[in-house]
C-alpha cells in the first residue's frame, strides 16, 4: 500500500481543498444569492450530463484501466498507440447518445415541463457540458493508469470548483444573466477538460497512432475488449442511471425548488465518501494488475485494506456532520429553508459510507472474469431504484428519494459482496473492519443519548463539546486498538517528520 497511501493521501489533500472551496461555494453563496429553483437547475443539468457520460464514453475509463496492462510492454513505454482507442471510443458513444438525447426531446420536456420548465429551456446545453465533461474524465482515468493522479484530481476539485465559484458570484451579483451562467457552467468545464488533456501529453511521449500489427496478431484480446466494452455499455445504462434518479425524480414530481434543497443535502452527504475518490483512483490499476497475475493474495489483501479504512475514515466523517447538523444548518443562509432535508443528510451519508466502503468490490468484480454477473446487480439497482424512488418520493418526498437511494445500494453492494467472495475467492472485511462498525455504532448511540438527556444551551458550545468528546475519544480508541495499520503508520511518520 505505499504508492497508493503516499498518491492517496496526496489526493486526498488536494480533495479537500477542493471541499473548502465548495463548502463556501454551496453553503455561502449558491444559499444566500440563488433561489432553491435556480440551484435546482445547475444541479440537474450537471446530473442529467454525468449521466449523458456515463452512456457515451461506452465503458472507456474502466476498460481504460483494465486494458492498459495488456497493451503496455513490461520494462518498455510503448503501449501500441493504446490511448488512440481512449480518446476515440468515447467521441463516437458522444455522437451517437448525442443523436438518441434529441430524438427524446418531447418526451422528457413532458415529463419534467409540469414542474420544472426551466430545465427543459436550458435542455440542450447538457450536450455540451457533457462533451466537455466527458473528456475531463477519460483524460482523468488516463493519467490513473500512469499513476499520475494529484493533477487531474486538482482540476477536478480545484480548478472546477473555483471556476463555479466565480460563475455563481458573478450571477449573483447580476453581472451576467442565467443565460450566462449556464453557458459559464459549459466553459467551465471546456478549461477544465483542456487543462488535463495538456498534462496528459506532457507525462510521457504519447503515441496517438493505433498499431494495426499489433491489434492483427492479438485478435483474442481485441474481441476481449470489445466484448467488456459491450458489457460495461449495458451496465453503465443502468448503474449510472441509479446515482441520478432520485435527484430526477424529485426535480419531475417536486419541482426545482425542492431539487435545490434536495442538492445541497447530496453535497453534503457526498463529503463522506470523499476519501474513496483518491482510494480508488490509485488502487484500480494495482488491482487491475494483481487480478492478471491471478495474485489472489494481493487482491485479498488490497481489498481488505481499503473496506476497512474506507469504513473508518467515511463513518468519522459522517459523524462529524451529523454532530454538528444543527450548527450547519444554523450557519448556513436562509438555514432554516435546508434545514427541511436534515433527515436527507444522514440517509444519504449512511448510502455514501456504503458506496465508499465496497466500490472496491464492484472494481475487484469489474475486472475479474466474472465481471458480467454485475451486469444483473446493476439491473437489480436500477430496478429497485425507480420502483423505490416512484413509491417513496411521493409519500415521503425527499426522505424517500434518500432512503430509495440507501436500499437499493444496500442490495446492490450485498449482491456484489455474495458473487465476489465464492467466485473470486477475494476476502473483503476481516475482524477489524467489525470492531470499527461497533465503534461506529457505539459513538452514534452515545451521541443521541447526549442529545436526548443533556439538551442543549447553546448550540455553539453543544456541538463543539460532542466533537470534542466524540470524535475525539472514538479516535483515540481507534488508534489505540489500531483498527487501521495502514492509518496509525500515516500518523507516526507525521508526527516524527
Amino acid at each position: 500500500m505505499g504508492v497508493i497511501a503516499k498518491q492517496s493521501i496526496r489526493g486526498t489533500i488536494v480533495t479537500y481543498l477542493g471541499i473548502g472551496v465548495g463548502v463556501v461555494t454551496t453553503f455561502f453563496v449558491l444559499t444566500r444569492f440563488l433561489t432553491t429553483e435556480e440551484i435546482g437547475l445547475a444541479r440537474v443539468l450537471i446530473d442529467a450530463a454525468t449521466l449523458f457520460i456515463g452512456l457515451a464514453q461506452l465503458g472507456t475509463s474502466a476498460s481504460v484501466i483494465r486494458f492498459y496492462p495488456y497493451f503496455k510492454e513490461k520494462d518498455s513505454e510503448e503501449d501500441h498507440g493504446f490511448f488512440f482507442w481512449a480518446m476515440v471510443i468515447p467521441f463516437i458513444g458522444f455522437v451517437l447518445f448525442a443523436l438518441i438525447y434529441w430524438a427524446c426531446r418531447v418526451p422528457l420536456g413532458a415529463w419534467f415541463g409540469d414542474k420544472s420548465p426551466l430545465f427543459v429551456e436550458y435542455y440542450y446545453f447538457v450536450l455540451p457540458l457533457a462533451f466537455f465533461m466527458l473528456y475531463q474524465m477519460i483524460c482523468e482515468s488516463t493519467c490513473n493508469v500512469l499513476m499520475h493522479i494529484v493533477v487531474p484530481r486538482a482540476v477536478r476539485e480545484l480548478v472546477v470548483r473555483v471556476g463555479l465559484l466565480a460563475i455563481y458570484l458573478l450571477y449573483a451579483f447580476r453581472i451576467i444573466s442565467i443565460d450566462g451562467m449556464v453557458i459559464g457552467i459549459c466553459i467551465n468545464y471546456a478549461v477544465a477538460a483542456a487543462v488535463n488533456l495538456c498534462y496528459f501529453f506532457s507525462l510521457k511521449q504519447i503515441c496517438m497512432r493505433p498499431d494495426w500489427s499489433f491489434l492483427r496478431e492479438n485478435k483474442g484480446l481485441v474481441r476481449r475488449y470489445l466484448v467488456y466494452t459491450g458489457f460495461l455499455l449495458l451496465s453503465a445504462a443502468t448503474t449510472v442511471l441509479a446515482p441520478t434518479l432520485s435527484s430526477f425524480f424529485v426535480t419531475a414530481k417536486m419541482g426545482l425548488d425542492n431539487t435545490g434543497i434536495f442538492a445541497i443535502a447530496t453535497y453534503t452527504a457526498a463529503m463522506v465518501s470523499v476519501p474513496n475518490r483518491s482510494v480508488s483512483a490509485i488502487a484500480s490499476p494495482q488491482l487491475s494488475r494483481a487480478i492478471k497475475e491471478q495474485n489472489r493474495e494481493e487482491c485479498s489483501v488490497l481489498i481488505r485494506q481499503v473496506t476497512r479504512n474506507m469504513l473508518l475514515i467515511g463513518g468519522f466523517i459522517l459523524l462529524a456532520i451529523w454532530l454538528n447538523i444543527d450548527l450547519i444548518f444554523h450557519i448556513l443562509p436562509n438555514g432554516a429553508t435546508f434545514a427541511t432535508a436534515k433527515n436527507v443528510v444522514l440517509i444519504l451519508g449512511v448510502s455514501q459510507l456504503v458506496l465508499g466502503t465496497f466500490t472496491i468490490c464492484l472494481t475487484a468484480l469489474n475486472y475479474s472474469r466474472y465481471y458480467a454477473f454485475s451486469l444483473l446487480m446493476s439491473l437489480v439497482l436500477t430496478v429497485s431504484a425507480i420502483l423505490l424512488n416512484n413509491y417513496l418520493v411521493p409519500l415521503y418526498g425527499m426522505e424517500g428519494a434518500a432512503l430509495s437511494n440507501l436500499v437499493s445500494y444496500g442490495i446492490y453492494y450485498l449482491l456484489i459482496i455474495a458473487t465476489v467472495v465464492p467466485l473470486g475467492r477475494f476476502h473483503v472485511i476481516d475482524r477489524k473492519w467489525v470492531y470499527i462498525l461497533l465503534l461506529l455504532m457505539a459513538v452514534f448511540g452515545l451521541n443521541w443519548l447526549w442529545q436526548s438527556y443533556l439538551p442543549a444551551m447553546n448550540i455553539w458550545v453543544d456541538s463543539i463539546c460532542r466533537s470534542i468528546v466524540l470524535l475525539g475519544g472514538g479516535a483515540w480508541i481507534a488508534y489505540k486498538a489500531q483498527l487501521s495499520p495502514e492509518i496509525n503508520h500515516q500518523v507516526k511518520l507525521k508526527i516524527k517528520n
